[in-house]
């Protein structure tokens, strides 16, 4: 008999991935672009949407879907 002692479940860890790559991702916009000229301020390249909006909702989405695969009840296999 083999005794499982595993805190979450094969599923479980794919959707915590999923949400790690979601966070990852929204941190990646968040840091935004390059600027070419380093004496002209871009208003666009640190008030885009991308970075004001977009990232914002990403990491957010990333935390729910983190919750989530915690709290997800695994299947009991027998």
């Amino acid at each position: 008999m083999e005794n499982n002692n595993n805190l979450f479940g094969k599923e479980n860890l794919r959707w915590m991935l999923i949400g790690a790559a979601v966070i990852i991702l929204g941190l990646i916009l968040l840091a935004g672009g390059k600027n070419t000229d380093p004496n002209v301020f871009d208003v666009n390249q640190v008030y885009g949407k991308m970075h004001i909006t977009v990232a914002p909702i990403l990491i957010i989405a990333g935390l729910l879907i983190e919750v989530y695969a915690i709290m997800k009840k695994g299947n009991k296999e027998a």
